[in-house]
């Protein structure tokens, strides 16, 4: 995910985000460093957008609560298997 622009620079987070393509269509999309963050978009572009609202609005919730924003410690790998 790209910071968004002209955030201060200690403000900046990125945080992976992984898009299911759902049967109907669209994406539903998790945050796995932000467990209460999910959320949905009926295209990839709307899904990353949504994404950004999301994570943006929990770590606000967070900040207010004077708790801290989650670092993303998301290692990502892919497995090959015969099937």
């Amino acid at each position: 995910m790209e910071p968004e622009e002209g955030a201060p620079v200690d403000e900046r987070r990125v945080y992976r985000v992984i898009l299911e393509p759902e049967e109907g269509g669209g994406f539903t999309v998790v945050v796995p460093a932000l467990p209460a963050v999910i959320t949905y978009g009926a295209t990839r572009e709307e899904a990353l957008e949504n994404v950004r609202d999301a994570i943006r609005l929990y770590l606000e919730s967070l900040r207010a609560r004077g708790l801290p924003a989650p670092q993303d410690g998301t290692l990502v790998e892919e497995v090959a298997i015969t099937a």
